[in-house]
């Protein structure tokens, strides 16, 4: 055959496959095939990025926490004269070690309550009113941060309260923790009668007295 013929019937025929209709059912089957492919790596990266780079919070040990604030405590201490391990013990207690929902929204390490003219907090809370606790919800203080709650807790030693200045004076003046701890309740600072308890154990039970 010869050569121009022989290309101009290929011609002819490359045009014929070129020109062929794409059947609507072969579209539609396609696209789902790209759908169900697209979706799916949606799916999968989805997972990763859940597992991978969204870690989950993690609250202080004990160690932890008594290691974060016990450093500022002295501070404190030279400042105001609170004992650190006071100042520890009931961070500890008030806190709940720092996951009390008081502390965690608020930063209010000591459960110390506000007024209308401070940025405050309404929670529920236990108070131990003749012989027996009650729930009652009471206005606390919102602090920005730790801190602040820690160096507010030692200006109410040093300051009093509205009614009484010399409030906590015997707090300040005790000799040891074990002093101040009684100290503590003959003021008022708390309703429960086991409170000097509860805190010397802490105490003695995580040596904070050497701080002091």
């Amino acid at each position: 055959m010869p050569l121009k013929k022989q290309k101009k019937k290929i011609y002819k025929t490359t045009k014929r496959k070129y020109n062929k209709k794409i059947s609507p059912s072969y579209i539609m089957m396609t696209l789902f095939v790209f759908v169900f492919v697209f979706l799916g790596t949606l799916y999968f990266l989805g997972q990763e990025v859940s597992e991978v780079h969204v870690p989950q919070e993690e609250s202080l040990n004990e160690e932890q926490f008594i290691v974060q604030i016990a450093d500022y405590s002295k501070v404190l201490q030279e400042k105001y004269g609170v004992l650190p391990s006071i100042s520890i013990a009931q961070a500890i207690l008030e806190s709940d070690w720092g996951n009390s929902e008081l502390s965690v929204k608020n930063n209010n390490y000591y459960g110390i309550k506000g007024s209308d003219s401070e940025p405050i907090a309404t929670m529920k809370t236990k108070e131990y009113v003749n012989g027996e606790w009650i729930e009652i919800k009471a206005d606390f203080r919102k602090y920005a941060t730790w801190q602040e709650s820690m160096e507010d807790h030692s200006e109410l030693f040093t300051k009093g309260t509205t009614w009484n200045e010399n409030q906590y004076a015997k707090v300040l003046t005790a000799a040891n923790y074990k002093e101040a701890a009684y100290a503590l309740q003959e003021s008022g600072y708390a309703t429960d009668p086991d409170y000097p308890e509860k805190l010397i154990r802490l105490i003695e039970q995580y040596n904070l007295n050497r701080y002091d």
